[in-house]
């Protein structure tokens, strides 16, 4: 498993960690009981505090990407495709947003907005 972690990020830590495994499930480089490396174990290799790993494994496994296994360790779950395309929607739905942040910080109107995801939507076709 391959993470890369960047301290100057404004994204917190546990959620750079987290977001990449979940994309490793996603895209399959991690398949359902493949185990995760130990909490330590992580923290040790990535120069992370353990605590940070935990709240990445805690928030993985609140959203079923994996589960844990007490004494064994944590591992990828079965993921159903509604919780992978669920997982997408509020990626997507992030992003989304994101977008219009930077669309009413320009002082574009909704109009202008509409128009121009309308402009795009017609490119995409």
């Amino acid at each position: 498993m391959e993470i890369q972690i960047s301290h100057t990020s404004m994204e917190p830590i546990y959620e750079q960690i987290a977001g990449q495994i979940r994309l490793q499930i996603r895209e399959g480089t991690l398949q359902a009981q493949d185990p995760l490396p130990s909490v330590r174990g992580f923290a040790r290799e990535y120069r992370v505090s353990a605590l940070t790993v935990k709240k990445a494994y805690d928030l993985l496994e609140e959203e079923g990407f994996v589960h844990t296994v007490h004494g064994k360790g944590t591992y990828v779950a079965e993921i159903s495709a509604n919780t992978v395309q669920e997982e997408l929607q509020k990626q997507l739905e992030s992003q989304f947003l994101q977008a219009l942040a930077k669309a009413r910080a320009m002082k574009m109107t909704e109009e202008e907005i509409l128009d121009l995801v309308r402009m795009l939507m017609e490119e995409y076709r």
